[in-house]
């Protein structure tokens, strides 16, 4: 069972890498600079669902450093550590209380605090408070995609959970 579970994770943290790369490769036509749909969190959202909060880590985590590193972006590694990684607690912690037909929930608030912790990223790095003026658009836009990802999560975990542990 142990080796299913691996294969499966392995699978999940190579289509997570997959739609990270290609996302990377179309960005959003939005006077926003790195607005991205987050598509990659449908992935994250499923494993917690399906396997728990460790497994759902390492595929994060693998993730952010292979997609960072293939499509060139390292600069922008801390960025997306910061709000990948404030985006999984906040999700791993909310499911906990939510049930099983409440995952886009907790899509919601992964989107929402992946943009406060990019912002915060931001806002530390360049020492530019006032990029503070974007957050109400981030914060819309991440309810908006919080909520796809979610819905689709949701979706794809009711359709595929008796083929997971």
């Amino acid at each position: 069972m142990r080796i299913r579970k691996l294969a499966l994770c392995a699978l999940l943290t190579a289509i997570a890498l997959t739609i990270f790369v290609v996302e990377a490769q179309f960005p959003l036509p939005v006077p926003v600079p790195g607005l991205k749909l987050g598509l990659s969190n449908i992935v994250t959202l499923f494993a917690l669902a399906a396997f728990g909060w460790r497994e759902a880590l390492a595929i994060v985590l693998v993730r952010i450093f292979l997609g960072n590193l293939i499509t060139g972006q390292m600069m922008s590694l801390f960025y997306s550590l910061a709000g990948g990684l404030l985006s999984f607690a906040c999700m791993a912690l909310s499911l906990r209380i939510l049930k099983q037909d409440q995952l886009w929930i907790a899509g919601v608030l992964g989107g929402i605090t992946h943009n406060l912790g990019q912002m915060a990223v931001a806002v530390a790095v360049t020492q530019t408070p006032a990029l503070l003026v974007y957050l109400p658009v981030l914060l819309l836009c991440g309810i908006v995609t919080g909520t796809l990802t979610g819905l689709s999560a949701q979706l794809l975990y009711q359709k595929l959970r008796r083929f997971f542990p």
